[in-house]
């Protein structure tokens, strides 16, 4: 049976909604899959601020947002399917994170699944997070049951999105985390330099390090902390950026730090894994573009790293976002208690059939 499926992802860095539409096969117990069209929409000034600003609103103005904005992404699902002319059986939606304090049990997504599939006619499947924070786990990382089924290939997937995640086997388990901030912050310094993010790092490259907020941000308590664990943009804002605002460093020296950073963490979370020759690591998201952060991670990790084809380093998640709604309607595993830290692993995901409350 060949499932077609598209997934949409926002990210932490406001980039846009990736959409990707993906044709799945299971044969033998072995998944294959094909990419077959993928988008990226770019927010308007009004959705970046909308989404950005989401955290302040009022219950009232936030569930008016969370409405809208599946319809929004209704929307944007119906011209992808009339551009290319497909009929997916399926949508999965991650939607767009808004709160995520898994300590007080609590993750939030914006993006109302049932606006979406009554806007588009289709099965929806969307709020894969919360049932694993019930369950006493982080609601994150997802990806990783993904990473494990379509691509066992790599003994380490690294993900430098918003957020800087990666995952890998260890004694029959799945092991993933975030590592650090990326993009999220990244692209603060570039915007501030007059552009939407640091093409090819070479702003970065044109600055130094400074060794002071360098030392200061490796110093952050949750680079101690064991796995599992995850980062929010709550903690990002709250506790990692005053720390790059107090320099008195250049824009193109806190890029230049900043890469160097991230590739540290990188370093001390893989180190342990293993190096050298046959230790293969994928790296994927908008970061891997970045040549100079590339050069950093190359200098600080020995392991043999491969950037994939484009369309997977782009669309890697929005595709396995697509596959854990496949799972979740099989009624079969897609979130890990051993990645989550949750009591037991589950199938995470809200399923909702068009007209349904209305």
């Amino acid at each position: 049976m060949v499932y077609k499926v598209i997934g949409l992802m926002s990210g932490t860095s406001l980039d846009g909604l990736d959409l990707a539409y993906v044709e799945f096969q299971e044969e033998a117990g072995k998944w294959s899959f094909e990419l077959k069209h993928s988008a990226t929409i770019r927010y308007r000034d009004e959705w970046f601020a909308d989404l950005r600003n989401a955290p302040k609103l009022v219950d009232y103005q936030l569930g008016k947002l969370h409405t809208e904005y599946g319809a929004y992404m209704g929307r944007a699902c119906n011209r992808f399917i009339a551009a290319y002319g497909i009929a997916p059986d399926l949508i999965a939606a991650h939607g767009h994170t808004v709160f995520h304090k898994p300590e007080e049990g609590f993750t939030y997504q914006l993006g109302d699944g049932q606006a979406l599939a009554n806007s588009c006619g289709i099965k929806t499947v969307n709020d894969f997070r919360s049932l694993d924070v019930s369950l006493g786990g982080q609601g994150a990382p997802l990806v990783p049951v993904g990473d494990r089924l379509l691509f066992a290939d790599y003994d380490i997937c690294l993900n430098l999105g918003g957020i800087a995640n990666l995952s890998y086997e260890f004694g029959g388990n799945r092991i993933a985390y975030d590592i650090s901030p990326a993009n999220i912050a990244l692209n603060v310094f570039a915007n501030a330099l007059g552009k939407e993010y640091d093409e090819n790092g070479d702003m970065a490259a044109s600055g130094k390090v400074d060794t002071t907020l360098l030392d200061a941000l490796n110093a952050l308590p949750y680079y101690e902390e064991e796995a599992p664990k995850s980062l929010s943009r709550e903690w990002v804002d709250d506790q990692f950026m005053p720390i790059v605002r107090q320099s008195t460093a250049s824009n193109e020296d806190k890029l230049h730090t900043l890469c160097m950073h991230i590739a540290r963490q990188v370093h001390r979370s893989t180190e342990t894994i293993g190096s050298g020759e046959g230790v293969r690591m994928m790296v994927t998201g908008g970061g891997a573009f970045n040549h100079f952060l590339m050069t950093c991670i190359r200098n600080e990790c020995k392991v043999e790293i491969t950037i994939p084809d484009k369309s997977i380093v782009e669309f890697k998640e929005a595709v396995i976002f697509a596959f854990l709604g496949v799972l979740r309607i099989r009624n079969e595993i897609n979130c890990l208690s051993s990645v989550t830290g949750a009591r037991k692993d589950s199938s995470c995901g809200v399923i909702l059939n068009p007209g349904q409350g209305f």
